[in-house]
């Protein structure tokens, strides 16, 4: 839709800057007439009792000192009046011109910013220098936005290209599969069908979680109380024949803990946490869940048993399709997104979510999450 161009802001601003100096100027001049020269009589009078003054016709002697009155006054002022407010409006426009231009110089930076950014060029930062006024504020939070907007892409791209590149594995083995028995007509068809079937249901699994990894920032969801303590509880209940499979011994304890957030996402944030727990463990390992409340909010901690981890590998595992500095191995039994799904969830819920390496050996997992009001929990 195309808008007809009004004036720019800063001619807006030269024009109030001009008509202001104008009516100060107006005012101040109203003011001297009005408390000065209407005191001044309109004609000069001679008193009775100064009869020396006056010729015998009743004129004024002359040589007499000048005695103005008001309109002598007024032919005097009106004239450098008129003069001064021409002045005060060229001084006003001028003035007002380079005054607006110098204040609204930090926006023409902000937009400058602004159509780069709309290019493409998400690194640009504005980094305006200055005292900390309004526009240096608006320009801090425009970078702010900037690095976060840039994080995001980059994020989002690195994404795209990991989740490509795990989607193509099994798609090029069941392509390789199709081939090999193509060529070979007396393989075994109901072997061909259990290795297709094995690699699509990884594949499947695969799609669920992106797909799931996608929404699970979304902040559109209704909030309850909900029980962390609880939630334990069940994923223990529903993970138990997977930990018993693998001889993993599950653990829960702890206090209640309340928060506020979507009974759904939190469930599976907890089962992600002890799902990988459980996956990630030596064999007749342990999980410990333990909830709490602290200053800080409610928190739910998941430890296991485990192999040795760096520090350096341990702030990796957060990222999608990584376990460490390696690619998630195409037979494992999850797909490499189980914390980067708890992550989101965790900040789709306003909190935080830690990894630590346990001395002994393994993982501890800690969500921080803001607690419910007491008077709202029942």
């Amino acid at each position: 839709m195309n808008r007809k161009r009004g004036l720019s802001v800063r001619l807006k601003l030269t024009l109030s800057y001009a008509g202001f100096l104008m009516l100060a100027g107006a005012l101040l001049l109203a003011i001297v007439w009005v408390f000065l020269l209407r005191y001044v009589p309109e004609k000069t009078y001679i008193q009775p009792w100064q009869p020396d003054l006056l010729e015998k016709d009743g004129r004024i002697r002359p040589g007499l000192p000048f005695i103005p009155n008001r309109s002598d006054l007024a032919r005097a002022f009106l004239p450098k009046a008129y003069a001064v407010l021409g002045f005060l409006l060229f001084f006003g426009v001028l003035g007002g011109w380079f005054l607006a231009g110098r204040m609204l110089a930090p926006l023409t930076l902000i937009t400058q910013a602004t159509r780069r950014a709309a290019t493409g060029a998400l690194s640009h930062r504005i980094r305006l220098e200055g005292p900390a006024d309004e526009f240096r504020e608006l320009a801090d939070s425009f970078d702010a936005m900037l690095a976060q907007l840039e994080a995001h892409v980059a994020e989002q791209q690195r994404f795209a290209a990991n989740a490509s590149h795990e989607l193509r594995t099994p798609l090029a083995i069941m392509q390789t599969l199709l081939e090999v028995a193509r060529k070979n007509p007396q393989l075994d068809p109901l072997d061909l069908v259990e290795r297709l079937q094995t690699v699509n249901a990884r594949a499947i699994r695969l799609t669920e979680a992106l797909l799931l990894l996608s929404r699970a920032d979304q902040r559109s969801f209704h909030r309850e109380h909900v029980d962390l303590s609880l939630l334990a509880e069940e994923a223990n209940e529903t993970l138990l024949p997977l930990a018993e499979k693998r001889g993993v011994t599950l653990e829960t304890s702890g206090d209640m803990a309340f928060t506020t957030g979507s009974p759904a996402r939190l469930l599976q944030l907890v089962m992600n946490l002890m799902h990988n727990a459980i996956v990630h463990n030596l064999p007749e390992g342990t999980v410990w869940v333990t909830t709490g409340v602290d200053a800080a909010g409610v928190r739910i901690v998941v430890e296991n048993t485990g192999e040795v981890l760096a520090a350096e590998r341990v702030s990796m595992l957060s990222e999608p399709f990584l376990r460490g500095n390696e690619r998630v191995a195409s037979d494992h039994a999850g797909v490499g997104l189980g914390l980067a799904i708890a992550g989101s969830i965790t900040r789709a819920h306003d909190g935080k979510l830690s990894l630590a390496p346990r001395r002994e050996g393994g993982l501890c997992v800690t969500v921080q999450l803001p607690a419910s009001p007491s008077h709202l929990v029942t």
